[in-house]
C-alpha cells in the first residue's frame, strides 16, 4: 500500500482539538477581543512565513534524492503535518468564536465573561483573576477559563458575595472585593 494513504504511528484526525482546550458539548466556544486576535495572529504567521519556509526546506530535501534516510525530509514532512494540523485548529475556532469584548458588559456589578474579579481568601491573601476564554487561559497570569470551577462559583456573583467550589485542596471560600472590566 503507498504510504500516502497510511496515519503515521499516533497520528489522529480528532488531534486537532487539545483535549485541555475542549469546550463543553453545546456550549459556544467564549473568547476575549485579545484572544480572537492573538489566535488570528497565530494563524497568520504559521501560514504566510512558517509553513512556506518548511515547504521550501521539505522541496529541497526531496530534490536531494533517497528520502528514507533523508533527516531534513523527514522532519519537514512531520513539522508540515503539526503546522497543517495547527493551521485546522485555529481556523475551526476562529470561525466558531462568539468574540466578546469585556469592555461593552452593561451589567457591571455582576461577574460574567471578560470580568477581572479581585477576591479575598479565608487566610487574608489577595488574588485577581480575569474570565476568559478555554485558549487563553494561563492560572499564572491570573486567567482562568470560564469552565473552570473557581469561574463557574464567580458567574453572577457581586461584590461582598462570598463563593464556594471546589478546588484539589478541598472546598474553598472566597470573598469577592472588586469587579472591574477592562
Amino acid at each position: 500500500m503507498n504510504k500516502a494513504f497510511v496515519k503515521e504511528d499516533g497520528e489522529d484526525e480528532d488531534d486537532d482539538l487539545a483535549p485541555e482546550a475542549s469546550i463543553p458539548a453545546g456550549s459556544k466556544y467564549y473568547i476575549t477581543r485579545r484572544g480572537f486576535n492573538r489566535l488570528k495572529a497565530e494563524l497568520d504567521q504559521l501560514v504566510r512565513v512558517e509553513r512556506p519556509e518548511v515547504v521550501s526546506v521539505v522541496s529541497w530535501a526531496a530534490s536531494n534524492g533517497d528520502r528514507s534516510e533523508n533527516g531534513d525530509y523527514i522532519y519537514g514532512k512531520r513539522r508540515l503535518r503539526e503546522i497543517d494540523r495547527r493551521i485546522r485548529f485555529l481556523i475551526k475556532r476562529l470561525e466558531s468564536a462568539t468574540v466578546v469584548d469585556p469592555e461593552l458588559q452593561e451589567n457591571l456589578d455582576q461577574v460574567f465573561f471578560g470580568a477581572t474579579v479581585s477576591v479575598c481568601d479565608q487566610d487574608g491573601e489577595e488574588f485577581t483573576y480575569q474570565i476568559v476564554g478555554v485558549d487563553e487561559a494561563n492560572a499564572t497570569e491570573g486567567l482562568i477559563s470560564w469552565i473552570s470551577p473557581l469561574a463557574k462559583a464567580l458567574m453572577k456573583a457581586r461584590e461582598g458575595d462570598t463563593v464556594r467550589f471546589a478546588s484539589p485542596g478541598g472546598m474553598r471560600e472566597l470573598d469577592i472585593i472588586e469587579i472591574r472590566y477592562c
